[in-house]
């Protein structure tokens, strides 16, 4: 991956992609896939928004059981497999414990019958998975005993035992963006980040291109496509308010999904649900509370999801520390054993989404069920441009082949169906995760751990053997960065090979750095020196590109 302004310039594309985040990504794949030819630009760094702030989760569907909304079901729980069949390095199953206290609709033989249902509307989860360990297992019933073995510290007081399911967890959400985007431009996709769409280029009623400002050297260009497809999330109605003034489309509502990052890591390896304060209005059949999860990540736990309605700008996006309090609050008082503090609180993730439609004031909130598509040659008479506001991580390739297939039929092209969904991404080429794992870690004569080892194959795949032939060539990039599992080669990998430009392109979404928590100044420092070396950085550089990176860090800790 080469940032090359210029190539942007030269030609006319069939498809140019404002946005950078997952939906985008997926976009060009498919669209490169198919053999057209591809522009994507972001406004700031690939994966840099809501795509690098989710629950880390790829959900299979079983809540929509409870709205009977079997098609959603069946579409999410298919999506799920193609992410564990075409990029297994970087999504894995994850067992959910929930436990049950009572009888009736409160029991586990309730939940459980609806769990074994499930699994039966899902018969061919795992068609296509080769790795057995990413395959999706059936529902599991727990005793009171067991489910006290997994989380101890569980209120014992009527509890019955638990149910428990699978669904997905990612390992590192950029990263599996980049693979995405890596995957497109290895057929022939020109991508960019820090290039921003400032405005459309049209001729009549048709849009043919882009007007856009590369961010680096604050240099306007022009991108000639044949189609726009608007795929900047959050952003996308930022734009369209500037670009359609004539007929002022209305801002979608977003919700603010935001989880945290703390210090503990339990015992057990499945997640646990416990009920909140909040209800489902829009389920038919439901338990007293929507859930809220504990969920082991890395040697951290994510502890979400909450939602409020957000009607600011994207840019303005943060979590103040009287929410996390109140976050704590409810978390404390469905899981009282927790005895969470916000100090333990080492990161927050918060990003947007489309809403549900609610009353003002609203406690129990309707969430957002499907994507926005929109043909705005239909809704405002200007052909060639394509709006795509994503709903769901989960719902990625999918929804964006959806929108691909439009895109051929305004190219006057056959609808060619792609196998995105079992054709594997850059790295992702793999029949057994674990014997890679050894298999890198034997080969290697570096004298990295195997921890380090299996960081490097969840990252990078296939690809593994890149990062240590640098390390090979320059032993001093096999050094880890202080107490972390991350290798000097990652950095200049990273900026010679994946288009990192800041210091918070590496920690945040090339590297595992700083995506669970701050690495500390020593280790921010040693990084920066590295890139600056590659980026001709000076000293005043370096001290600012740490600043912005300490930014984005929680001031209570």
């Amino acid at each position: 991956m080469q940032r090359d302004i210029k190539a942007l310039t030269e030609r006319e594309y069939d498809l140019v992609i404002i946005g950078g985040g997952i939906f985008a990504a997926c976009a060009a794949w498919d669209a490169a896939l198919r053999g057209l030819s591809v522009a994507l630009i972001e406004k700031h760094d690939f994966a840099s928004g809501t795509s690098a702030n989710s629950f880390k989760f790829i959900h299979g569907g079983i809540r929509y059981l409870q709205h009977a909304d079997i098609m959603r079901l069946k579409s999410s729980c298919n999506e799920r497999s193609a992410m564990l069949r075409i990029a297994p390095h970087l999504v894995q199953p994850q067992p959910v414990i929930i436990p049950t206290y009572g009888h009736g609709k409160s029991g586990k033989f309730f939940l459980g019958t609806g769990m074994l249902i499930y699994d039966l509307l899902t018969l061919g989860r795992n068609r296509g998975i080769r790795d057995p360990k990413r395959q999706i297992p059936w529902t599991r019933f727990y005793t009171k005993q067991e489910v006290l073995q997994e989380y101890p510290g569980l209120d014992q007081n009527g509890l019955t035992g638990a149910t428990m399911f699978s669904d997905a967890q990612m390992y590192n959400p950029t990263r599996l963006v980049l693979a995405f985007i890596k995957s497109a431009v290895a057929r022939g996709a020109q991508v960019a980040n820090y290039v921003e769409a400032t405005d459309l280029i049209r001729e009549g009623s048709q849009v043919v291109g882009v007007q856009a400002m590369d961010r680096l050297t604050d240099t306007p260009i022009n991108i000639r496509a044949r189609v726009v497809l608007n795929a900047a999330g959050p952003w996308s109605d930022w734009l369209l308010e500037k670009a359609l003034p004539e007929t002022k489309p209305e801002r979608n509502v977003y919700s603010r999904d935001a989880c945290f990052v703390i210090k503990r890591r339990f015992s057990s390896p499945s997640a646990i649900a416990v009920q909140g304060r909040t209800k489902d209005p829009d389920a038919l059949i439901s338990r007293p509370a929507r859930h809220l999860f504990l969920v082991p990540w890395r040697d951290y736990t994510l502890v979400g999801v909450w939602h409020v309605v957000w009607d600011k700008h994207p840019e303005q996006v943060t979590v103040k520390e009287d929410e996390v309090q109140d976050f704590i609050d409810e978390m404390n008082w469905a899981c009282p054993e927790l005895k969470l503090e916000t100090k333990d609180v080492c990161m927050w993730n918060a990003g947007l989404v489309p809403f549900g439609e609610n009353e003002e004031g609203a406690d129990n909130l309707s969430y957002g069920k499907r994507s926005h598509f929109i043909d705005h040659k239909q809704s405002d008479g200007l052909d060639n441009l394509v709006t795509l506001i994503g709903i769901r991580y989960t719902t990625a390739r999918g929804d964006s082949a959806k929108a691909i297939d439009l895109i051929c039929s305004k190219l006057n092209m056959r609808k060619c169906k792609t196998a995105t969904e079992s054709t594997p991404l850059t790295g992702g080429d793999i029949a057994d995760f674990e014997a890679l794992v050894q298999q890198a870690y034997q080969q290697q004569s570096l004298g990295l751990s195997e921890s380090c080892v299996r960081a490097l194959v969840h990252n990078y795949g296939t690809e593994v053997q890149t990062i240590i032939e640098l390390a090979i060539q320059d032993n001093t990039l096999a050094d880890t960065l202080g107490d972390t599992l991350v290798i000097k080669a990652e950095i200049v990998n990273a900026v010679n090979n994946e288009m990192a430009s800041t210091l918070a392109d590496v920690v945040f979404r090339r590297t595992d750095l700083a995506t669970g928590s701050n690495p500390g100044e020593s280790v921010l420092n040693e990084c920066a020196l590295i890139m600056s070396k590659l980026l001709t950085w000076d000293e005043q550089e370096i001290q600012r590109q740490i600043e912005n990176v300490l930014q984005r860090f929680p001031a209570w800790n």
